[in-house]
Formats: C-alpha cells, structure tokens, sequence
C-alpha cells in the first residue's frame, strides 16, 4: 500500500519537509516512490504537484493525516472536485 506522507530535510531547529509518495513498510527517511510536493512550516510554503497526487490518490494512496490537513489548507480538494465535474 501506497501513502502519501512527509519526509523531513533541511537543518537542526529548520525542518523542511518533502510530500513523498511512499511504501508504507518503508521508514520516514526510506526511498519514495516520487516527490510529489513540499512544504515549510516556518515560512508557511508549500508547493504541490497537482497531476502526481491526483495519480497516486486514484491508485489508492492514503494520504497521513498531516498531509490531508496540508491539502485541505491549500484547497487542493475543491480543484479536484472542480477537474471531476
């Protein structure tokens, strides 16, 4: 099974963190499928690739709950909603 989850980079006190698709037997810091997106909790960025995500949630990959809440934040569910219709 296939999630969607976090992969933490940068520095010490400056977390940066990578949206990966992943396997889920693999560890946070484990290889991933592809990069899908990124996001920066101290500037509040984040960068989303909107096609990868929208492959690997119709495959089935469920997304972690942080990851959920970063998608909703940007309104990536109302633009699916939107290419659904």
């Amino acid at each position: 099974m296939v999630k969607l989850r976090l992969k933490r980079c940068g520095r010490k006190q400056q977390a940066v963190y990578r949206i990966v698709a992943i396997d889920v037997r693999s560890r946070r810091e484990g290889r991933d499928l592809r990069k899908v997106g990124f996001y920066d909790p101290i500037k509040n960025q984040t960068c989303l690739n909107v096609p990868a995500i929208l492959y690997f949630l119709e495959k089935g990959a469920q997304p972690t709950r942080t990851v959920y809440d970063i998608l909703r934040k940007a309104e990536f569910f109302k633009e699916k909603e939107r290419t659904l219709s």
